[in-house]
């Protein structure tokens, strides 16, 4: 029987664990498959991880890591990958918006022969604003970094043990576990499903965080940024010779002279607005490279529960 490895990160999530435990048992129990539920806590200050204890107590499969502190999920989703011990394995949110069921279709796809399986938001419970920003985050990703994201992105999905592992050696910080997978190039299938309205609870998934995702994700997986500044720089190189020939042509010939105070520090203003940009972006990567270099672990892990037991 083939052994399937569920990670959950979680963080304030205390009133969405026992509603999402009777969920998966749903799913889990009386399948074809054995199971293992990895719950890792990523720095809640709520009482989350109490509430992972009680559920604990129900169900021996369930496995815990506690986080020392907030180091966001994608790495708490590679804390878990570096635990998993099943043939192949799901990542599913706490907070229930991606519904248990999908975890039976991605499974199916995952039988057929496909290393990563993809759930796709066909639609979403959410606002407006909420919908329109993700949408065009991940169209932003398909033209200008991963050529495979799939239109309207996933964050639920299905892997072979063997991209899991491939994956947690990785270890690369400010980076994107789904750009990683991606990036991998295994082969993938997809199922759609509809992203529902979060129920319970408030979401911490900030602006500041998704902003921090979205240039984390294009300075990991593409050349645009770096392309954009050497094009940016090409045409103001061009519009300034030009210009330059421009004034001289004027001067030795119509005898015009140099005027336009106001259009020159117009001029300057634009250019000096732009080496800053330039110079932010080349920040964004040296402060990327200097974390890389330190080498300190991408998280540490405060407790274990579970991990000992056969």
């Amino acid at each position: 029987m083939k052994k399937l490895s569920v990670i959950i990160p979680v963080y304030f999530n205390e009133m969405n664990i026992p509603k999402l435990y009777e969920k998966l048992m749903e799913v889990l129990k009386n399948n074809r498959f054995c199971y293992e539920i990895i719950f890792v806590d990523d720095g809640s200050q709520d009482n989350s991880y109490l509430e992972l204890l009680k559920v604990r107590e129900k169900d021996k499969n369930i496995k815990i890591l506690k986080l020392s502190k907030n180091y966001g999920s994608h790495t708490a989703i590679l804390a878990g990958m570096s635990h998993i011990t099943g043939d192949c394995v799901t990542v599913l949110s706490a907070d229930l918006q991606d519904p248990p069921e999908i975890i039976e279709k991605m499974f199916e796809k995952w039988l057929e022969g496909n290393k990563v399986v993809l759930a796709v938001r066909e639609s979403r419970e959410e606002s407006f604003l909420q919908t329109f920003i993700s949408n065009t985050y991940y169209k932003l990703m398909q033209r200008f970094a991963l050529k495979n994201m799939p239109k309207g992105g996933f964050d639920c999905f299905l892997i072979d043990k063997q991209v899991c592992k491939k994956v947690a050696e990785m270890k690369e910080k400010n980076t994107s576990i789904m750009g990683q997978i991606l990036w991998c190039g295994f082969k993938t299938e997809k199922i759609y499903y509809t992203r529902r309205e979060r129920e319970e609870g408030k979401s911490r998934w900030t602006l500041s965080k998704k902003i921090k995702l979205f240039v984390d994700s294009f300075l990991s997986f593409s050349y645009f940024p770096i392309r954009f500044m050497s094009f940016l720089g090409f045409i103001f190189a061009i519009f300034g010779f030009f210009g330059i020939i421009y004034l001289i042509f004027n001067k030795l010939f119509n005898n015009i002279s140099i005027k336009g105070w106001t259009s020159m520090i117009a001029i300057v203003l634009i250019v000096s607005g732009v080496q800053m940009l330039i110079t932010s972006i080349i920040g964004e990567y040296v402060w990327r490279i200097l974390d890389e270099v330190k080498n300190r672990p991408n998280y540490i892990i405060e407790e274990e529960v579970g991990f000992d037991e056969k």
